[in-house]
């Protein structure tokens, strides 16, 4: 069984993987020259990724929704509000800390330290996730919250600097990866069950929304109360390698770095975890051992993917962007990663499933081939938008500003829960593959052309998780228009003079 779930996560990374290694590798050898030891770490990385985000998810399956289903159910029977507020603290902070896509990102921010950053970005996780879970237990509508919430976010921008304005906002795009989501999710459903109203199942949705808005503003108070540094001048590159034994030895001495990095962002969630099962869980030898052996294989993905990522994918996606914005056919970097977006999101396994919930919701109004389209063209858009801030220098505001009024707006008129569904479509379309190779392509480019990579590159996350919110909630206004007109087009039955009109049966 375990073997089968592992072939199946395998099959699904290397979906979403490959697609951009063939895309990549034809541009290298056709038209893009690079170094080849360059290119063969890249395809080493990819062969990393591919295993360390098959181990990863289904350690994610294994081990973090079955922890947060654990407490989220053991809390529901406390009933005890206190309580939740500082578990789902705790748990919110502890679980991003471990979040891979958040790790890149940090990592490429040259102006801000890594733990620093990683830290404040999870507090901020925290925090709105506790604010979600009041929120589903309370019954708050969540538009009134998003309302709130982003009217918040924009006056803070007003008080942002704008080198950390995109970080800002790209920082609540990789919050909800494949680490957090399975987890607040099943945390989320258990704290639901407490309510009994027809409204709570759909409650359920929303905490990716807004526990994406907690990093936001976090990010914009540590950019006020922290001294960032300057910004370094170049991108980390893979060194010039010549031979095979060169590149296997770089790998392999880098392998002892995310051992240290991946034990100590997953000590938080596994010692929260230890101290709940011998406190309140007492969960049996069987369960208990599954999610150790689930823990481990977490462990062993994120070692596997950030050695991949750091040492030979994201190094080329910097080299490959300085090479294309360098050239005099710069404008190709548009299509290219339009070309690249659409790929990106058809190859994300948690695409389908949001797909398959639209379609059961609107009771087939929307079809998941229709859902999965607007959100290709979503990320296309986003990341052609992305490309073309990197070439004109356009502030992150002259998009976001403009894009989120138009989906708050929408979120006035269409069914409340397409408006969660589409909140949180934007966390499920920013994946692993936008933070690891599309921010070091515009790093690269952006660099090349001599623009600043901390106003200019970043923000490309952030677009990414903005435009699903624009066109899921399209799809829902048009379930709406459609069950409008079909109601309206409905024949009325005509009766004469001696038929007998039963009042209960007429609409």
């Amino acid at each position: 069984m375990k073997l089968r779930a592992l072939k199946e996560k395998l099959r699904e990374a290397a979906a979403s993987v490959l697609p951009i290694t063939v895309i990549v590798a034809l541009v290298c050898l056709a038209f893009v020259p690079v170094g080849s030891g360059l290119l063969l770490a890249f395809l080493l990385g990819s062969l990393l990724l591919i295993g360390g985000m098959g181990l990863f998810t289904l350690g994610a399956d294994m081990a973090m929704s079955r922890i947060g289903g654990s407490i989220g159910s053991q809390l529901t029977r406390s009933r005890r509000v206190g309580l939740i507020v500082v578990v789902s603290l705790l748990l919110g902070t502890a679980i991003s800390l471990a979040e891979p896509d958040l790790q890149v990102l940090a990592t490429n921010v040259p102006t801000i330290d890594k733990t620093v950053l990683v830290l404040t970005v999870s507090i901020g996780v925290g925090l709105f996730l506790t604010l979600s879970l009041l929120r589903i237990l309370f019954a708050i509508p969540l538009r009134r919250l998003l309302l709130i919430s982003y009217a918040l976010v924009f006056l803070g921008a007003a008080f942002t600097a704008p080198e950390m304005l995109s970080v800002a906002f790209d920082a609540g795009g990789v919050t909800t990866g494949p680490m957090t989501v399975p987890f607040i999710m099943a945390l989320g459903v258990g704290i639901a069950s407490i309510r009994s109203d027809e409204n709570a199942k759909a409650d359920s949705f929303g905490l990716v929304a807004l526990c994406s808005v907690g990093p936001i503003l976090a990010v914009m108070l540590l950019s006020i109360l922290y001294p960032a540094a300057p910004a370094a001048g170049e991108s980390a590159a893979l060194p010039d390698l010549t031979l095979s034994t060169e590149l296997g030895w770089h790998y392999l001495s880098s392998v002892p770095l995310y051992l240290e990095e991946v034990a100590v962002a997953l000590l938080p969630i596994f010692a929260f975890f230890l101290l709940f099962q011998l406190v309140s869980l007492h969960l049996r030898r069987q369960p208990f051992l599954s999610i150790l052996f689930g823990v481990l294989h977490t462990y062993i993905g994120l070692v596997l993917f950030l050695t991949g990522v750091n040492v030979g994918f994201s190094p080329l996606g910097s080299v490959l962007g300085a090479a294309i914005a360098g050239s005099a056919q710069r404008w190709l970097l548009v299509p290219l990663a339009m070309l690249m977006g659409w790929f990106i999101i058809n190859a994300e396994p948690a695409v389908h499933v949001l797909n398959r919930q639209v379609e059961d919701l609107s009771a087939g109004a929307i079809s998941a081939r229709a859902m999965g389209l607007s959100l290709s063209v979503a990320v296309a858009a986003a990341n052609g938008l992305a490309m073309l801030r990197v070439l004109t220098g356009a502030p992150v505001l002259h998009f976001l500003i403009p894009g989120y009024a138009l989906a708050l707006s929408l979120s006035l008129v269409v069914p409340p829960t397409f408006t969660a569904i589409a909140f949180d479509s934007g966390g499920v379309a920013s994946g692993p593959l936008t933070a690891t190779f599309m921010l070091p392509l515009a790093m690269g480019a952006c660099e090349a052309i001599g623009g600043n990579a901390m106003t200019d590159a970043f923000g490309l996350v952030a677009l990414v998780a903005m435009m699903p919110l624009i066109t899921v909630q399209l799809m829902g206004l048009l379930a709406v228009v459609k069950a409008t007109r079909s109601r309206a087009a409905a024949p009325v039955p005509a009766y004469t003079d001696t038929d007998i009109i039963e009042l209960w049966e007429v609409d």
